[in-house]
């Protein structure tokens, strides 16, 4: 459990991030529109990243080095999924590991671009096999649309994986992560504790948790209520701007059931036997206690091997949304370090 001292240090906004969010303010999403829809805000969301994305460590495609094309999965109900697969164009001597990431934006907005700079990062540098995935959003499509979507997608790429397949040329022997940020390392818990359950073969080896929502503010047990307060507290977020109550407007859209695993995965009755997870949580972040409560549940009371980065005093998406900050390019930096350190931790045996 973590001090008093600890969360107040946490959660004391960085002058790095004050003098960014001074000069490049995070903008009003509604455009002032007091009607805006969330599709209003997805497409506004979008088109704010698109201005920042030429100031990324990989602004655009890297093809001497990783070949990207586009691919479709069927879904359960026939919906036709679209996704991403990136391709290191010199294969590792020793096989590819194969890595499935979920974009973020609040289940409700986001789209394979999120996580291009990621896997490009990852295909280039330890030569993974990387599958993106276009999950359905809501309000068009409700909870648990997407958490089987991403599980579907799983499930092709654990079927579908194989040095030689000319698809996803991986060794899921290798390394078989799944990982995103926000929602998308919601659905990477989720997607991990579903393919435990079911016994994915072959098995999932790690997890990527960033900035992850994990535990739904209405949901909380008892026993950890004094540790979950950064729902509430964290009122200086410049990103992610919760209403007083710890909830999120767009959540309406959504319409999960709050108490299920699908959607709260710390409430799942069994936290044993999943693979290794690493965190990447920031200190001004409302998402804050949830990742650090579920980091020392695996950790301390369930035998998961973790990892664990808190960037103090930076906010949700820091880094996405102002990625000339020194801690910003440390956050890249530190991501890629954390898959290294899963695809190592993911060859030993999971605990029990």
């Amino acid at each position: 459990m973590c001090t008093q001292e600890e969360p107040s240090r946490m959660g004391m906004p960085h002058p790095d991030l004050l003098a960014a969010t001074k000069e490049v303010p995070f903008p009003d999403l509604t455009r002032g529109k007091a009607d805006a829809t969330t599709i209003d805000v997805r497409r506004n969301r979008a088109a704010h990243l698109a201005t920042v994305r030429h100031l990324y460590p990989i602004p655009g495609p890297i093809p001497d080095t990783v070949k990207e094309t586009e691919h479709h999965v069927e879904a359960r109900d026939g919906y036709i999924i679209r996704i991403k697969i990136y391709v290191p164009t010199t294969k590792p001597a020793n096989g590819s590991p194969l890595i499935v990431m979920m974009h973020e934006g609040g289940w409700s907005m986001g789209d394979l671009t999120d996580e291009d700079l990621n896997c490009r990062m990852f295909a280039r540098d330890i030569g993974a096999v990387c599958v993106n995935v276009d999950y359905r959003l809501a309000p068009e499509y409700a909870f648990p649309t997407g958490v089987y979507d991403c599980q579907d997608v799983v499930r092709w790429c654990a079927k579908t994986a194989s040095p030689s397949s000319s698809v996803i040329p991986a060794d899921p022997s290798r390394g078989f992560i799944v990982g995103g940020a926000s929602a998308g390392g919601n659905l990477a818990a989720v997607m991990c504790q579903l393919s435990r359950d079911e016994g994915l073969a072959p098995p999932l080896t790690g997890q990527y948790l960033c900035v992850p929502a994990l535990l739904w503010t209405g949901d909380v047990p008892d026993k950890w209520k004094t540790e979950y307060r950064s729902r509430y507290d964290s009122a200086s977020d410049p990103v992610l701007r919760l209403r007083s109550d710890g909830a999120s407007q767009l959540m309406q859209d959504l319409k999960p059931e709050t108490s299920s695993p699908l959607f709260s995965p710390l409430l799942h009755p069994d936290l044993k036997s999943l693979p290794p997870a690493y965190f990447q949580l920031a200190g001004l972040d409302p998402l804050r206690d949830e990742g650090l409560l579920y980091e020392r549940v695996l950790r301390e009371e369930n035998n998961v091997p973790t990892k664990l980065d808190v960037y103090d005093g930076f906010g949700h998406m820091f880094w996405t949304n102002w990625p000339k900050m020194q801690r910003s390019i440390d956050f890249v930096n530190d991501t890629l370090e954390g898959f290294r350190w899963l695809l190592h931790a993911g060859a030993a045996p999971v605990g029990t």
